[in-house]
């Protein structure tokens, strides 16, 4: 496992973590970059692979938060068999002594009375190791550790992993310029994916902030990978990374483009996020393709049919109130967005109500540790039934 030669031939089970709800998205994602028969797992999916895989996967997956590589599973009895079997682990193999580490994961068994206890055994395990093997310790840094390890134990069967990502990969590196409440750009990826979104109809995000859904919708689009402009990996620190093959990877993944494949708008009321998201955009090669405008949402300048994806205010720091917003929202699908699909995101069920048209799909999803409702808004010119009389919104699907 651990000569950079096998990099290329040795298969791997590779478990990709998500977000809660986007399960179906990841393993779709996965499926389109070629992994057939991912397995579906609880906020994760899984594939095999090797390590090229692992290298393509940090830059290129859009929907997953980390890319870890299984090192060792096994059944354990007690708490003693958890330190015996962590000690086989040969970790002076897979990093320097140099390098420093932490271990995270989650703990579902009875077999422990403290959840804390297992990461502190397997740490031992880890630093006895190394005492016997070259006589020296390596540190833990729990905030920003070199190499990242998870443990994960459900009854008495134990899964020992290596997060290669380290950093989420949320951490794209391409936001420079925040407002008060981003949308994560993983779960911007994954709402897009969700929606449907065809990559070739008008994308409008009347509510855009710092723009983070427009640059993942134009990095979809593009084929540009969402972590091309990210540096860090904790692959890197490993003792069998290949530098050569990165290199390789990530020189010819795709970073130009000279003309987007549909139109991306967004708008703002606020003009300091206005400049925020033109800020952010301008780090791309499509970031001069994307209209921003500084304008509340029904004064934005589009020509229906459009594909809509937005995550709209819901807090107190609003001037308006929510549910006026959104009755608002509602309104300007109704009477300018015929013929239109609308999807809206959004943390308050009094506001998502108040938009007062029947939601074609619906969804619950987190955004950070917000439970949130997705819906999906279709406007008709006319009844579906009746001919063109007042304005109607598709039935929801079964």
């Amino acid at each position: 496992m651990h000569s950079k030669d096998s990099a290329k031939k040795e298969q791997l089970l590779i478990t990709l973590k998500c977000f809660f709800g986007f399960e179906e998205v990841l393993a779709d994602e996965l499926r389109e970059l070629g992994y057939d028969n991912p397995e579906i797992l609880n906020r994760a999916v899984r594939i095999s692979g090797t390590w090229k895989d692992v290298y393509h996967l940090n830059l290129y997956i859009r929907c997953a938060i980390a890319v870890l590589v299984e090192i060792e599973s096994f059944y354990i009895q007690s708490e003693e068999d958890l330190y015996k079997r962590a000690l086989k682990v040969k970790w002076t193999e897979l990093f320097d002594v140099n390098k420093t580490f932490a271990i995270k994961g989650a703990i579902f068994s009875s077999i422990f009375k403290n959840t804390h206890y297992p990461f502190l055994l397997v740490k031992d395990a880890i630093v006895d190791q190394f005492k016997a093997k070259v006589d020296e310790r390596p540190n833990i840094d729990v905030k920003k550790p070199s190499i990242l390890f998870d443990l994960y134990i459900k009854d008495r069967e134990v899964t020992i992993s290596v997060n290669t990502s380290g950093l989420p990969l949320f951490q794209r590196g391409y936001r420079n310029a925040v407002g008060p409440a981003p949308i994560n750009e993983v779960v911007a990826a994954s709402l897009i994916r969700l929606s449907g979104w065809d990559r070739k109809q008008t994308f409008v995000d009347p509510f855009c902030g710092s723009g983070t859904l427009l640059i993942e919708a134009a990095l979809l689009a593009t084929g540009i990978p969402s972590n091309i402009e990210r540096q860090h990996y904790a692959f890197k620190n490993l003792k069998n990374f290949d530098a050569e093959l990165w290199q390789e990877i990530f020189e010819n993944a795709p970073r130009i483009v000279r003309e987007l494949p549909c139109k991306i708008i967004g708008g703002d009321l606020s003009d300091e996020m206005v400049l925020k998201a033109r800020r952010n955009l301008r780090g791309f090669s499509f970031g001069r393709f994307i209209e921003v405008q500084s304008c509340s949402f029904e004064k934005i300048k589009v020509e229906a049919p459009v594909f809509i994806l937005t995550n709209p205010p819901y807090d107190q720091r609003l001037q308006a109130d929510v549910d006026t917003l959104y009755e608002g929202i509602g309104n300007w699908l109704k009477h300018d967005l015929t013929e239109s699909k609308a999807w809206i995101i959004s943390a308050s069920e009094e506001g998502l109500k108040s938009v007062g048209l029947k939601p074609s799909k619906k969804y619950k999803v987190f955004n950070g540790d917000l439970e949130c409702g997705f819906r999906s808004y279709e406007t008709y010119k006319g009844s579906k039934r009746n001919g063109p009389e007042d304005l109607e919104i598709a039935e929801p699907e079964e």
